[in-house]
């Protein structure tokens, strides 16, 4: 199976796209993880797309495209935090995020960042801990009144 990944800046239009990537990420990954109610939470099918479209700008993330599809996102802040990074749940174990995490890696010393953060999730920490982060503490945000664990995760060097 031939299998191309390009990473690229996100173009204004594909909110919708990235969404789909985000919320079967989220529905389709994360259930070993997380219970029904923590997932509907946290990635609700009826999200304000306004308040998504303003979120997804601000963040202005990469997009891995496989053969020509979105399959993923993630973004690296100018303070080394890393907002969002999804990997569609219909393309999960095709070394999309490693590629997306390599590239975000590739920017941060370009940038001269000497650290990385991300708030994880439980799904995604043994992912992040391939690349040489580690958890600094563990904490219990809440969406839409519903708690859902997570982990501060750092790497120290980049």
């Amino acid at each position: 199976m031939n299998i191309s990944v390009q990473i690229r800046r996100y173009m204004p239009g594909e909110e919708r796209a990235l969404f789909e990537v985000y919320y079967s990420a989220i529905h389709l990954t994360t259930s070993r993880d997380y219970t029904p109610e923590q997932i509907q939470a946290w990635a609700p099918k009826d999200l304000d797309m306004n308040l998504w479209e303003k979120r997804i700008r601000g963040i202005n993330p990469f997009v891995a495209e496989l053969n020509g599809e979105v399959a993923g996102y993630a973004d690296l802040q100018a303070n080394g935090y890393i907002d969002h990074f999804f990997v569609s749940g219909t393309h999960s174990r095709r070394g999309i995020g490693s590629r997306l995490m390599e590239h975000l890696l590739e920017e941060a010393k370009a940038l001269g960042l000497s650290e990385l953060t991300s708030d994880v999730s439980r799904t995604a920490q043994p992912f992040y801990e391939k690349f040489g982060f580690v958890v600094v503490e563990q904490r219990w945000p809440e969406r839409r009144g519903v708690i859902i664990p997570n982990a501060l995760m750092r790497r120290y060097e980049v």
